[in-house]
């Protein structure tokens, strides 16, 4: 199996939504107005479309896709 250092962004997501959410199980502070867990999920929705970009962009520039 060939080595593929740049997936490992895709374990980001993974460990904002899951990792996490124990520790940012709080409504104060609230950030925008809206409660942290709410703000937090936003922040990681966001956020993974630029972690499948990076690995994406990571293979592509060994020739892999």
């Amino acid at each position: 199996m060939k080595k593929r250092p740049t997936l490992l962004w895709l374990l980001a997501p993974y460990v904002l939504y899951l990792a996490t959410l124990p520790l940012a199980n709080r409504v104060h502070p609230t950030p925008l107005g809206i409660p942290f867990l709410f703000f937090w999920l936003l922040l990681a929705t966001l956020l993974t479309p630029l972690t499948v970009w990076l690995a994406w962009r990571g293979d592509r520039k060994r020739g892999r896709v």
